[in-house]
């Protein structure tokens, strides 16, 4: 059976698909010659499943989703404190590559343009090991696989990065570059050269939003502490400027890159990952930011939505005989958003019931958020396609009118009834 989230995933791709707006970013020639049409997305939960729809096998440079990283890694040499000496955290207002610098204190306004980010890629540099290096083994360990440089890309931005390099001379005129200028910003290019896929950016980004964990691996990466900040940061200054209408639409921590990508994550609960080449005016991918707002508003992403997410709504799985047929009953619990539902789905998927009746048991649910119910009832659907017949303990009627995607309606039993069924 085939999961419901990917046949949604592939649904955010279609529905987009007359999107055509915006531009590739031509001001580097190798980003100029990418294919305009590939498309594609992904997410991943907190215990690190992957789900992927589109040209989930295509390579781009990460570009700027790699500021936050390189961010986080400077806050854990160094330490917060120290690092804020270096990048101040107010949203600029500005575009990623404006030539400016904080007029009273000489910084950089934020780590997510490129002044702060050229800071932050010099300070983690040391007399070891370059930090285009660290940075790449950084990613090879969030991304579960070895990420390399697109050489090419690299090649291409060296060759018109004087804006970058101004940048990088004003920070040093300043005092507020820890490296040569010329050594960060070539550093600093060739870490944004990196090749990801939106399936390592999903996971890369689920390290986020597992507090700093890997979710697979179970390695801490990042301090909790770090990761909040770093969250906070995304939030406010992620999207440049356009970063307060992103919080106010989408609603969620993200940064995106002129190659098309953008990266998202839901504290707790996912991390996102988009791509489309073509750029709105703010830089931003102009397919991707529609196909997160979709993402946030059918999903219920948004960080100002109430709930309290649960790793898992399944308490216990365990048969019975009811109307002398053997029964596998799913005892659901707390409240049902993407994350907990998911694991629920993922279950059902791995380990099909070997039974003809199914029960979930909503006793000790408390709500049911809509992608739950969505989800829900495209699950209902495969099960009842294959043979299954399906029982619905409701007795608080947390679920009104529950049917399975076709309109197909479901068996509804207090628990008193499901008590005189059971033998």
């Amino acid at each position: 059976m085939r999961s419901p989230i990917l046949d949604y995933l592939d649904t955010i791709i279609e529905q987009t698909e007359d999107i055509n707006s915006g531009a590739l970013a031509d001001y580097i020639p190798e980003l100029a010659a990418a294919d305009p049409e590939s498309v594609a997305v992904a997410l991943c939960t907190v215990n690190g499943t992957v789900y992927a729809s589109g040209d989930t096998d295509h390579r781009f440079s990460i570009q700027s989703m790699s500021k936050p990283f390189a961010y986080a890694l400077a806050i854990e040499d160094h330490g917060l404190e120290a690092v804020l000496e270096h990048i101040g955290v107010e949203p600029s207002g500005e575009a990623f590559n404006e030539l400016s610098l904080d007029p009273e204190t000489g910084k950089p306004r934020n780590p997510m343009i490129n002044a702060g980010a050229i800071a932050a890629h010099a300070l983690i540099a040391d007399d070891e090991v370059p930090a285009v290096d660290r940075m790449l083994g950084l990613f090879s360990q969030l991304a579960q696989r070895q990420v390399g440089i697109d050489e090419a890309v690299a090649s291409s931005e060296l060759a018109t990065g004087d804006r970058n390099l101004g940048l990088a001379y004003l920070l040093h005129a300043s005092g507020g570059l820890t490296q040569d200028p010329p050594a960060a910003v070539a550093g600093y290019i060739r870490q944004c050269a990196a090749s990801v896929t939106v399936r390592d950016l999903a996971l890369m980004a689920a390290t986020l939003a597992n507090a700093g964990t890997q979710p697979n691996t179970g390695e801490r990466v990042f301090s909790r502490k770090g990761t909040k900040h770093v969250l906070s940061v995304m939030a406010s200054c992620g999207m440049y400027d356009a970063a307060g209408d992103w919080l106010t639409t989408v609603g969620i921590p993200a940064k995106s890159g002129v190659a098309g990508g953008i990266m998202g994550v839901l504290p707790g609960q996912i991390g996102v990952a988009v791509f489309s080449p073509r750029l709105d005016p703010h830089g931003n991918s102009a397919r991707g930011v529609q196909m997160m707002q979709r993402l946030s508003e059918d999903l219920g992403l948004h960080l100002m939505e109430t709930g309290r997410p649960a790793r898992s709504s399944l308490r216990e799985i365990r048969t019975a005989t009811i109307e002398g047929q053997p029964a596998t009953i799913y005892v659901l619990q707390g409240d049902m958003v993407l994350s907990s539902i998911e694991s629920l789905v993922r279950e059902i998927i791995e380990n099909p019931p070997s039974t003809d009746i199914v029960i979930f048991d909503m006793t000790r649910v408390d709500e049911v958020l809509p992608v739950a119910r969505r989800t829900s009832s495209e699950t209902a659907t495969k099960l009842i396609d294959e043979g299954h017949r399906i029982i619905l303990i409701d007795p608080e009627n947390t679920v009104t009118d529950f049917q399975d995607s076709q309109g197909r309606p479901i068996t509804r039993w207090s628990t008193q009834q499901l008590e005189e069924n059971s033998d």
